[in-house]
């Protein structure tokens, strides 16, 4: 049995992998190579989403993360889908996997863990609860830093002790030394690659040093979705919408996917429409059906007051009508009925 910590249960009933996958066969990868896998998921598995589309650069790299214990990097712009791209990796592999997002509010103590009053025999007493990191490190747990560019000075001084491959975590509130479990992997995803901001898109970011970078074994990078690629996904979405007059919307609404795209890469906005809004839309508009009314609650109110009069010229170069008369005339129609 795996290892139960005072952080909570198991992260898989089964210590170790017990099957090996062959790559060709589970993604599609024209590649002779096989991964150990888990026979069976549990709580801490993702569930697959049997409409995701790989990228094979990434998920290649992922791929050899989970096999030979590669400390893996993801990065790319937002909305790219970095960290989903490794939790469909790991739900077809059955791999435990877990989520940090290391935003300015995440510190050591939430890692590494602090002390807590518990009850025991009925009288209140101290006791060290371990924090998410001890917890992986002792389970056969895939862990994702989200946002690794963001973390605090002090939680990459953490980071920095386990991304060694025999990375040992030793916990100096319990003089207690962690030894990773051999079937412990980790990854990370982020926006830039450890140079800081240094396009004006990414507030926030911090520059990493060289030497804890050189400890990330592979660093891949994703981009949006080709086109068509990701207009199949939003048809998978919405089956209702497989006409000719469905596909032709579907484009049109990629179309103005791609400009925000390309206008927050160019400094034009600060918000992109990623593949799960132009879905969202795609949804709302189902429900409301409404292409406009839809496109406002789903993307143009998150948006910037300053920068919606750009979004809108997009809506209206790829749509062929204006937001406001596109609301408008859809009123007059119901008005009519």
């Amino acid at each position: 049995m795996s290892a139960e910590t005072t952080h909570g249960q198991a992260a898989h009933e089964m210590n170790a992998p017990d099957i090996e996958v062959n790559v060709r066969d589970l993604f599609g990868l024209d590649i002779d190579m096989r991964v150990p896998a888990f026979s069976t998921g549990s709580a801490y598995v993702p569930a697959i989403d049997p409409d995701y589309q790989f990228d094979h650069d990434t998920t290649l790299a992922i791929l050899a993360g989970f096999a030979h214990n590669r400390r893996v990097m993801v990065q790319g712009y937002h909305g790219t889908g970095k960290s989903t791209h490794i939790e469909q990796v790991a739900a077809r592999l059955n791999w435990p996997c877990m989520r940090v997002n290391l935003d300015s509010h995440v510190s050591r103590i939430d890692l590494v863990g602090k002390d807590a009053i518990v009850l025991k025999d009925g009288k209140q007493v101290t006791e060290f609860k371990e924090g998410i990191l001890p917890w992986a490190l002792q389970n056969p747990v895939a862990l994702v830093f989200d946002e690794y560019d963001a973390g605090r000075a002090d939680v990459m001084f953490v980071i920095q002790r386990v991304l060694e491959v025999d990375g040992k975590l030793t916990l100096l509130d319990t003089s207690r030394v962690i030894t990773p479990h051999k079937h412990f992997r980790l990854f990370a995803t982020a926006n830039t690659v450890g140079l800081g901001d240094t396009t004006g898109l990414y507030h926030g970011t911090q520059q990493i040093n060289q030497g804890q970078m050189d400890r990330w074994n592979i660093v891949t990078t994703l981009n949006y979705l080709p086109a068509q690629a990701e207009a199949n996904i939003v048809l998978s979405k919405i089956p209702a919408w497989d006409t000719e007059e469905g596909r032709k919307k579907i484009a049109q609404m990629v179309s103005v996917a791609d400009l925000t795209r390309r206008g927050f890469i160019g400094g034009e906005l600060s918000i992109v429409m990623s593949p799960r809004t132009v879905i969202s839309w795609a949804q709302n508009a189902e429900i409301f059906n409404d292409l406009a009314f839809a496109f406002r609650v789903s993307f143009l109110n998150k948006c910037d007051e300053t920068e919606r009069t750009i979004v809108a010229e997009y809506y209206q170069r790829c749509l062929g009508e204006d937001l406001t008369d596109a609301s408008a005339a859809l009123a007059l129609k119901a008005v009519e009925k």
